[in-house]
């Protein structure tokens, strides 16, 4: 009998939380930080290693940033299925605000991959929206 099931990209579940981090950021130099953490839950029936990420970063000048690499802080982790993996990471922006969006790409173990979406989200100071 052979197994069928896979994780697909609706298995990867991402979830953002995201912080302006003032202490970092300068204005008068159009330099805005911010900081935002990523929880990557599988809930796919098999293990998942994230090898991949492809960010696209838009400041609100619609100046466009493509970010591409190897895995996320220096790892490329293996999420057990029914696991999650959390990081933290930043970017600055020349604009007080911005979106990034993006895809990170899996491997199975049986060496099927596929990229995973990962939601538009705002990168915004506290108050900056009325």
């Amino acid at each position: 009998m052979t197994d069928n099931t896979s994780s697909l990209p609706n298995d990867i579940a991402i979830e953002v939380n995201t912080g302006f981090l003032a202490e970092q950021s300068q204005p008068e130099q159009q330099r805005y930080a911010f900081r935002y953490t990523i929880t990557i839950r599988n809930h796919g029936q098999h293990p998942a290693q994230l090898l991949s990420r492809h960010w696209v970063i838009t400041d609100a000048n619609d100046q466009v940033q493509e970010v591409q690499g190897l895995g996320v802080i220096g790892e490329q982790p293996n999420i057990d299925a029914g696991d999650s993996y959390t990081y933290t990471s930043g970017a600055i922006l020349a604009t007080p605000a911005g979106i990034m969006e993006g895809s990170y790409e899996f491997c199975l173990p049986d060496g099927q991959r596929f990229n995973a979406p990962i939601p538009a989200f705002a990168l915004v100071p506290p108050g900056a929206l009325h």
